[in-house]
């Protein structure tokens, strides 16, 4: 297994067709579960480098829809979207995952969070249907911007609220 430790997260390749991160947050699982997933939470969060979000909904149930879009200072709209498979708030979700720039890259992605002394662990697994699929996924600059951009938003919305630890 390749892993790499970049920031606070823990990027891995399990195997040829898995991207995986590690990373704790210093806030309740209730709201780091609401940040990844509440539409005026994730507009916040989702764009990697501060791009621009012009789509973002989220209909969180199983069967239910996620589509977010943003896009770069070069013009280049950047579609996700999926259906949930499994929700167990505020623990897991499992759903597809679509980058529409790769259509043949479809995948499944596992968000686990877990209390842990202090604040909440996640673990997120993104598991490529085969190795054309993985093979896209050549850079994971964007995951751990992502996850930098959840860890201040949660920093700031916990000292918001007065919960810091």
């Amino acid at each position: 297994m390749t892993h790499h430790r970049h920031g606070s997260s823990i990027i891995e390749f399990p195997s040829d067709l898995e991207v995986s991160c590690t990373r704790d947050f210093e806030a309740p699982i209730d709201l780091v579960f609401d940040v990844f997933w509440k539409p005026e939470h994730l507009r916040r969060t989702i764009a990697p480098f501060g791009e621009e979000v012009t789509v973002c909904e989220v209909d969180l149930r199983v069967g239910g829809a996620y589509h977010y879009v943003f896009v770069t200072d070069e013009g280049v709209e950047c579609s996700f979207r999926g259906t949930f498979l499994e929700v167990e708030r505020p623990t897991r979700t499992v759903e597809t995952w679509l980058f529409e720039g790769w259509p043949d890259a479809e995948a499944v992605e596992t968000m686990e969070l877990r209390e842990i002394d202090g604040g909440t662990n996640l673990s997120w697994t993104l598991a490529f249907r085969d190795q054309a699929g993985r093979d896209h996924m050549t850079k994971y600059d964007g995951i751990e911007s992502n996850f930098d951009n959840v860890e201040k938003y949660l920093r700031s919305l916990v000292e918001e609220r007065g919960t810091a630890s």
